[in-house]
């Protein structure tokens, strides 16, 4: 099964927070990802589930 085909539960969304910034998160559907946009970071989800380290997030700049 590929990241893709898994379903990301848009709920949750509403409860996480960028662990960096402690502000919302954007939903990008297309590359599967949670984007931070005060930390200019996107946090990757993988299987439906989101990779909220810091460590694992893709600079967006």
């Amino acid at each position: 099964m590929s990241d893709a085909s898994v379903q990301f539960d848009r709920r949750m969304l509403e409860a996480l927070l960028c662990p960096r910034t402690q502000t919302t998160l954007r939903y990008d559907a297309e590359k599967q990802e949670l984007i931070s946009e005060k930390a200019g970071l996107a946090y990757p989800i993988r299987n439906g589930i989101p990779v909220m380290l810091v460590d694992e997030a893709r600079s967006l700049n």
